[in-house]
């Protein structure tokens, strides 16, 4: 059993449901297996949950938390700008359908990845987007590969463009007060986050 199905199934458990039918996970990690996808993948979920593992004992609601890092990404285009919209949508019906429980704070940790600020969050909400951002305080090979993963993602948009929207992109993060939310993920990842954002933002300088 892989760290996704070992998840899923503590997921569960974690939220006092049974298993739904296994059709439901293999629709999702489908999603995941799109050919337009590159960076947005099971290799990411896969990194995410491993964070997750770490950052557990933090949460005060893993079940809630794993189902919606789950479907996060469920709804993935580079060319529309509803997807957290979607995969939130996406996740409640499926949430609803398989847990019979109030999804409403599942839809609300989706939704707060598309802005990714923490300002005024609830603790599971900084520890979402601290688990989502954990990518950028990865090893420097890792960032790199996963730097070219969201330009195959956006191979539609020309080079020009492309360089001028990721590096603004990157400096939202880099100029910050702090990148990670709680204390837990910035002791870990701040430092090799900056130095990861400074290395790609002065390659993307025309």
């Amino acid at each position: 059993m892989g760290i996704l199905e070992r998840a899923w199934a503590q997921c569960f458990a974690d939220l006092g449901a049974p298993l739904p039918p296994s059709h439901i996970f293999d629709e999702l990690l489908a999603r995941y297996r799109e050919p337009h996808r590159a960076y947005h993948t099971t290799q990411h979920l896969e990194e995410c949950f491993a964070w997750f593992a770490q950052a557990r004992h933090l949460m005060q609601a893993p079940g809630e938390t794993a189902f919606a890092l789950f479907y996060h990404d469920a709804i993935y285009d580079t060319h529309a700008s509803d997807n957290e919209l979607k995969s939130a949508q996406l996740a409640v019906d499926v949430f609803e359908y398989a847990v019979r429980m109030d999804a409403r704070a599942v839809g609300e940790l989706i939704l707060a990845t598309k802005s990714h600020s923490a300002a005024g969050a609830g603790s599971e909400i900084k520890i979402m987007l601290d688990i989502d951002l954990s990518i950028l305080g990865a090893s420097p090979e890792r960032f790199d590969e996963y730097e070219n993963q969201v330009r195959r993602e956006y191979a539609w948009v020309d080079e020009s463009t492309f360089r001028v929207r990721r590096a603004a992109i990157l400096r939202q993060f880099a100029d910050g007060n702090r990148i990670y939310a709680t204390d837990f993920f910035r002791e870990r990842l701040e430092g090799a986050a900056r130095s990861n954002l400074a290395r790609s933002i002065a390659k993307l300088r025309p």
